[in-house]
């Protein structure tokens, strides 16, 4: 951000200012006697002397007022070869700093013993150790009435805390550390007061993977059990709410961190192990997980909460390489839409939902696109990346409008910054506080219109990074006296300075070192190619919501801002949810089948269907294919489909009629399809045998027919001949001698051979009232037609 404002104001009055430069004077008289009495050399040795580090461990109060008295507290260590005699630790007031950037100047060199140190308190305000041994470390406090400060003017006054003393090598007093910070004075009410705008994110990473156990309770399965250790006492994520529950900010939230605990909470869970079993998590977890979540409740009750899109996407990867892979905006449009109704569920808040946040604020004009095309108008940038050119002597408001309904909320980045590195020592923390404590004074006084200021700190800090946020803005909503609190909403709206800049940089002004830790385009088309096997296995499933909403959130998981910096762990959970997807999908498939034997010109062939799966499968269609079909036929053509239905757990069987056409064996191929015509599953191919009819078989089964054919002729012909010898005797004797004299009749008397009796051909045999009737009527004795049925 330009810094025209770095101006110098009057400070102290001219009487103080000559005071000041008198006590310095007379402070250095010592050292200057000893350099007279030294070779040329010794100014240089003196120069390198820092051999004691100092640590500012506490102050307090961190902004002070009239009346108040400041405690100082904090370690002296002694890094030197030598043992440091005569050491006193003392306090110094350095002239007032009149712009943002001399706060800069003095932060980057805290421990710079050659720079100015300002004036002493004086002795009666300091803490003197006899000796100092090499490696000891001793601690201090020292107290002051604000009023022995000879603090002037309200503004940010230099603050060092020095130890000074002497070694065998330099015996002459000097100082040997020092470290500098700086103390906001604004003892009355401020004529104008900023209104600040705090983010305080509730962001972690992906603990949540897209498995979950079989049954109905969906038993979810966690990648480890970082979380439990975030959530439990101490952990950042409960630090984060015990410390904000009592500040003014704006809560801003992934949802996707309270499904995460919601599941901790709501019942078993399971965690997977470093060889990929799962086992089950622990009820202490469980509790805290629900604790957790009750004390959240209560912390963000009447304050404003913001819900990013679901898995906190990463909305300049997507931007810069995913906006060219097909689907991979509908994947963010997804994210946004279950976002709200997720909050509302396990907080019981109506979330603000119309709010993006890149990645460090940076933005060009492709970020900007994607973060609003999912709905959002307002956009949480920085003034690092939305630098102002129009030379304002001040720090403009936060709310930019930058055209299509479009709003750039830009955060103030020096006091977005201000709590970012290894917090963990008491004196880095106590540095970080008061160095945004003075910025932010230092940015109300720049002028007295009012205006609104944005700070947006890290996605996620770390719990001594938390603790120093909470007791920088408690000291600034404490006291109060240059800032007021306001939601980001309200900052949003805020009437903006006509002067600001509204200008998105261009996308090759996009910082170098975010854009090497973008997810890569590969990565997005392993999610699409995930999200096409999904789409394929959905349309079988009979109850969708239990896998499409678990790979639904997994996908947006995929895409979040937490991968940055761990493309590794990005790789590796990708790789697991379409791992999953597949194997899944393959519990319902085609059961292999060995090569068949077909005897005969038609038989049926069965294929199986396995359904691993818990729910039932649907709208499948199972296509069996001859691949030929001039000598194999199913069902009369090259190939046959039929719906299956199988019930989960279970497998059935679907039954295809075929016909052969020729002997041999054939290949057949079994293939699922989706109800669109889509393949699902790999084909089964087996091959057929067909042993239809050989040339011996057939001699055999028509000798066999030749002879039913003879013997029923056999058997019609004898009954033939009983019938013309019983019809004489029904006819009467005129009829028996006509037909006697008939040539050929085998029944006439003068025709039959010598020896040949009556009986020998039945005819002569008397009927007798208990006989039964012939079987073929005697009136009929012309031989059968062709088809019809020869009673036996």
């Amino acid at each position: 951000m330009a810094e025209a404002a770095d101006f110098q104001r009057t400070s102290a009055s001219p009487a103080r200012r000559w005071l000041r430069r008198a006590g310095a004077l007379l402070s250095g008289a010592p050292l200057l006697a000893g350099l007279l009495q030294l070779p040329a050399a010794a100014p240089a040795q003196a120069a390198s002397s820092d051999s004691v580090a100092v640590s500012l461990d506490s102050l307090s109060p961190n902004a002070p007022t009239d009346g108040d008295t400041l405690t100082v507290s904090g370690t002296v260590t002694n890094n030197g070869k030598q043992t440091v005699t005569d050491a006193h630790v003392g306090l110094r007031v350095g002239p007032p700093l009149t712009t943002r950037s001399a706060i800069d100047s003095v932060a980057r060199h805290p421990d710079d013993t050659q720079g100015s140190t300002g004036a002493d308190v004086g002795d009666k305000y300091e803490e003197n150790f006899e000796k100092l041994p090499p490696g000891v470390a001793e601690h201090f406090t020292i107290s002051v009435p604000v009023d022995k400060l000879d603090l002037g003017d309200d503004g940010v006054y230099e603050f060092a805390v020095a130890l000074s003393g002497q070694t065998s090598a330099q015996p002459w007093d000097q100082v040997l550390g020092i470290q500098r910070t700086f103390l906001p004075w604004q003892p009355s009410d401020a004529g104008t007061r900023t209104r600040t705008t705090f983010l305080w994110p509730l962001i972690s990473t992906v603990h949540m993977t897209a498995k979950t156990g079989a049954g109905e309770s969906q038993t979810p399965q966690f990648l480890d059990d970082d979380l439990a250790k975030d959530l439990a006492p101490g952990g950042r994520l409960a630090r984060m709410v015990e410390l904000g529950k009592d500040l003014d900010v704006t809560w801003v939230i992934d949802p996707d961190l309270l499904a995460s605990v919601d599941a901790m909470a709501g019942g078993s869970y399971r965690v997977q192990g470093p060889d990929g079993t799962a086992t089950p998590g622990s009820r202490e977890n469980q509790a805290l997980a629900k604790q957790w979540l009750a004390g959240l409740q209560k912390a963000v009750a009447g304050k404003e909460v913001v819900a990013l899109p679901f898995g906190d996407p990463d909305l300049a990867s997507l931007a810069h390489r995913g906006t060219s892979v097909t689907g991979s905006l509908s994947h963010l449009k997804d994210a946004t839409d279950v976002a709200a109704t997720t909050v509302k569920t396990v907080l019981l808040v109506t979330p603000t939902t119309d709010f993006a946040w890149p990645v460090n604020g940076a933005v060009d004009p492709s970020i900007m696109k994607v973060a609003t095309s999912a709905g959002a108008d307002r956009v949480i940038a920085r003034s690092d990346s939305l630098q102002e050119t129009a030379g304002l002597p001040y720090t403009p408001s936060a709310a930019r409008p930058v055209g299509g309904g479009t709003t750039a909320v830009v955060a103030d980045a020096r006091l977005s910054e201000a709590f970012e590195g290894d917090l963990t020592k008491a004196g880095s923390a106590t540095l970080a506080v008061q160095r945004f404590l003075a910025q932010s004074l230092e940015l109300n006084n720049q002028t007295d219109k009012q205006r609104s200021i944005v700070v947006a700190p890290q996605r996620m800090p770390t719990a001594s990074q938390a603790q120093a946020m909470a007791t920088a803005l408690k000291a600034l909503q404490g006291g109060g006296t240059w800032s007021q609190s306001q939601n980001l909403t309200a900052a949003a709206k805020d009437k903006p300075d006509p002067g600001a800049t509204t200008r998105i940089p261009s996308r090759s002004a996009y910082p170098s070192s975010l854009r090497r830790q973008e997810l890569p385009r590969t990565a997005f088309e392993q999610i699409a190619r995930t999200q096409d096997k999904l789409d394929r296995f959905r349309v079988v499933l009979t109850n969708q919501s239990r896998v499409v909403t678990p790979f639904g959130r997994a996908i947006n998981r995929e895409m979040s801002a937490c991968w940055r910096g761990r493309s590794t762990a990005a790789d590796g959970y990708r790789e697991g949810v379409e791992a999953w997807v597949d194997d899944l999908a393959d519990q319902v498939k085609l059961i292999d089948k060995s090569e068949t034997k077909l005897s005969g010109r038609s038989a049926t062939i069965p294929v199986t269907v396995q359904n691993n799966l818990v729910q039932p499968v649907d709208h499948l269609v199972l296509r069996l294919t001859s691949t030929q079909p001039t000598r194999l036929e199913i069902g009369g053509k090259a190939y046959l489909e039929q719906r299956v239905e199988v019930s989960g757990g279970h497998s059935q069987s679907v039954k295809f009629t075929t016909s052969a056409n020729a002997n041999g064996r054939v290949g057949v191929i079994a293939q699922l399809y989706t109800e669109d015509g889509r393949p699902y599953g790999e084909a089964v191919s087996f091959d057929v045998k067909v042993t239809e009819v050989t040339p011996t078989v057939m001699l055999v089964i028509g000798g066999g027919v030749l002879l039913l054919v003879l013997a029923g002729f056999r058997m019609y012909t004898q009954r033939k001949r009983a019938a013309a010898a019983r019809q004489p005797e029904e006819d009467g004797p005129g009829t028996a001698e006509e037909s006697a004299d008939e040539p050929g009749n085998p029944g006439a008397p003068g025709d039959r051979l010598p020896g040949e009796s009556d009986s020998d051909s039945g005819a002569e045999s008397p009927e007798q009232p208990s006989d039964p009737a012939p079987d073929t009527a005697p009136e009929n004795t012309d031989p059968s037609g062709t088809g019809e049925r020869v009673d036996r």
